[in-house]
């Protein structure tokens, strides 16, 4: 299998960790050879009830005994569809929303653009520098590493940037500006944390503007943060919200999601606006359905900040400049980005899965399952610190 990983599958980079999978189940992975590994990354935030969840499998096994695929995404009423949407819709404090379902976040970001421009009449889109939003052009041309871009420009013309948490900066949000683009929490940068009501005054500027806040909940929603959104940690509601990651509790799924009188604007001139084959597919529809509604009906939020807290309080050491983040979205920052990659995979080989940051060398991610007990949390916070020990 490793051999023919290497020879037949396109490979994203020079040195991945190619760990062989046999199965997974909660917060554990196995490999082939039966070793078990303590899952601290959970699909990069996408596992949010662990692996193998009995309800999400459940929903999925039902799904696929009625049917799967039957037609291009708003044109025949499902089920799965409909009830997806309407959790999401009524997860909103002004539950006002309508939300379009898609394969990914990157394309939720797509459609989110897109909306942002049909609403304003207006092409400049803002963003912040080491931001990332999604790997299609459009959602590059917003994503603020030029790293990242160079080689494949030219991307979609009429992005601008500003620095994160940078209030000088925001009076770059002008009469041409059709939206603004924000992860809640910036992600690949470093799980930086908006401060001094950055977001909320970001907002009142796009208001002033007749321009709208688009807010990438990829990977804070969904209860991730200890809200079920990230925003409502930061006094603030944005006009458009892009989902993904944890919202399909294993499956691959996105979602943009705004008020229903701007929506609107995707059905006519041009008809079929924003369109996807399998934007919404039954089966992954049902898994998110399980997902949200065992994550609203649970105490899993409330429990991440406990859980935050335990992990702040275990992994303190000289060599742990600072943990960065919120609920479970951190990340330790080390000396250098040496020293985290040998933590990463001297950790790996002792059996506790963690990972890069796209953009902060410096970065261990911690992000694992929100089901992930305290118990288990110990556990890999001791192998993390033991390594860390040898190490010095």
């Amino acid at each position: 299998m490793k051999t023919n990983f290497f020879k037949y599958q396109a490979q994203t980079s020079p040195n991945p960790l190619a760990l062989e999978i046999s199965h997974a189940k909660g917060s554990y992975i196995f490999d082939s050879k039966g070793k078990k590994y303590l899952d601290f990354v959970a699909g990069v935030s996408a596992n949010s009830l662990g692996h193998n969840h009995p309800k999400v499998s459940q929903a999925i096994k039902n799904q696929l005994d009625k049917h799967a695929h039957v037609m291009v995404y708003g044109e025949f009423i499902q089920k799965a569809q409909v009830e997806l949407c309407k959790a999401l819709s009524e997860s909103f404090p002004n539950k006002k929303m309508v939300v379009y379902l898609t394969n990914s976040g990157t394309e939720a970001t797509e459609g989110a653009l897109k909306l942002a421009k049909k609403v304003t009449g207006r092409s400049e889109i803002i963003s912040a520098k080491n931001s990332y939003h999604g790997n299609t052009q459009g959602a590059m041309s917003v994503s603020g590493s030029e790293h990242q871009n160079q080689a494949f420009r030219p991307l979609v013309p009429g992005a601008k940037f500003i620095r994160f948490n940078d209030e000088s900066d925001i009076d770059k949000i002008t009469h041409k500006t059709a939206a603004v683009i924000l992860e809640t929490i910036q992600g690949g940068a470093g799980f930086i944390i908006p401060e001094n009501d950055f977001l909320n005054k970001v907002k009142q500027k796009c208001d002033s503007v007749c321009a709208l806040l688009i807010l990438d909940e990829i990977q804070t929603g969904i209860g991730r943060t200890g809200k079920f959104w990230g925003f409502e940690n930061y006094n603030v509601i944005p006009d458009i919200v892009i989902s993904g990651k944890g919202l399909g509790g294993g499956m691959p799924i996105g979602a943009f999601i705004a008020q229903k009188h701007l929506m609107d604007l995707l059905k006519e001139h041009p008809t079929l606006g924003h369109i996807t084959t399998f934007g919404g597919h039954p089966v992954i529809a049902s898994a998110a359905v399980a997902t949200v509604n065992t994550i609203k009906n649970s105490s899993l939020i409330e429990d991440t900040l406990d859980k935050e807290q335990l992990i702040r309080k275990i992994l303190k050491h000289p060599m742990i400049k600072e943990i960065r983040g919120k609920g479970l979205m951190l990340a330790a920052i080390v000396e250098t980005p040496e020293i985290a990659a040998q933590i990463i995979h001297r950790c790996l080989e002792k059996g506790l899965i963690l990972f890069f940051l796209l953009f902060e060398g410096k970065a261990i991610r911690i992000s694992p399952p929100l089901t992930i007990s305290k118990k288990e949390i110990i556990k890999g916070c001791k192998i993390l610190t033991d390594v860390i020990e040898e190490l010095t």
